[in-house]
């Protein structure tokens, strides 16, 4: 996966965010190229969320320039999609899993178009994608916890946007489906499209992204993924963190796989 075009899908200047009096995020400078998938990596706490939300004006922020495919967000948001963390989600929303799905195809009608064929076409290649297309007519809180990321992942793909923000979308799925989620990731980046996701697991950070980016509410590094993810800047990121992580089976520059201290469910 390499970049297809010098112009960056976000570029952003000087952006500082505070919660109260404690800052979250501080000078962070970034470009991030187009056809890109982007591991957004650091401890909890480190403020990864909240890039997401600043990208995305979700959030007021204090200092900054933050340009997405060379504008502001609100012109270009038909082009952005977004899966927030679970807990964000309102799981008793009186919708079927197909109705969440076709939520994607909103940004695409004017106000009085009705989904079409094609729109529900679309809606169920991306439920067969990733598997879950035997819960079509479902209430969206009747699924598992893996079950409804799936769900969100799928609307966020028939959305056909140039930028995704996905915010830790591995959370509660098993490693099967984790592996079809990030192969789907990589052939959208290999298309062109940018990815950044929030991601957690580092024994995986090699095997799935092409670029990351370690954050510690400061800009610890950002860059190819072989030329950033070093021991070094592992351990400016996650500090005193990185013997908990070794204590689990974690090395930071390997590519071992972490013991689970609990079974992951779909």
């Amino acid at each position: 996966m390499t970049s297809s075009s010098e112009q960056p899908a976000i570029s952003i200047k000087g952006l500082s965010h505070s919660y109260g009096n404690k800052r979250i995020l501080t000078n962070i400078n970034l470009n991030i190229p187009m056809g890109t998938l982007c591991g957004v990596i650091g401890p909890n706490g480190a403020g990864k969320s909240t890039l997401f939300k600043c990208i995305l004006k979700l959030i007021d922020y204090d200092f900054g320039d933050i340009d997405v495919l060379n504008k502001e967000i609100q012109d270009v948001r038909k082009q952005v999609a977004y899966v927030p963390q679970k807990d964000e989600v309102d799981w008793d929303f009186p919708a079927t899993v197909l109705d969440i799905v076709l939520m994607g195809r909103y940004p695409f009608k004017s106000i009085f178009s009705r989904l079409n064929k094609d729109d529900k076409d679309a809606a169920r290649k991306a439920l067969v994608d990733l598997g879950i297309e035997q819960f079509a007519d479902r209430q969206i809180g009747q699924l598992s916890g893996g079950q409804q990321q799936r769900v969100f992942i799928a609307r966020a793909l028939v959305q056909d946007a140039d930028i995704y923000f996905l915010d830790e979308p591995f959370v509660g799925v098993d490693i099967a489906t984790e592996e079809k989620i990030i192969s789907i990731l990589q052939r959208l980046a290999i298309e062109g499209k940018t990815i950044l996701v929030v991601h957690h697991d580092l024994s995986t950070v090699k095997q799935y992204f092409d670029r990351v980016i370690l954050l510690n509410q400061r800009l610890v590094a950002s860059g190819l993924t072989d030329q950033a993810f070093t021991d070094k800047n592992i351990s400016m990121a996650y500090g005193g963190q990185l013997n908990i992580l070794h204590s689990i089976g974690v090395k930071s520059g390997d590519a071992i796989k972490s013991q689970k201290t609990t079974k992951r469910k779909s």
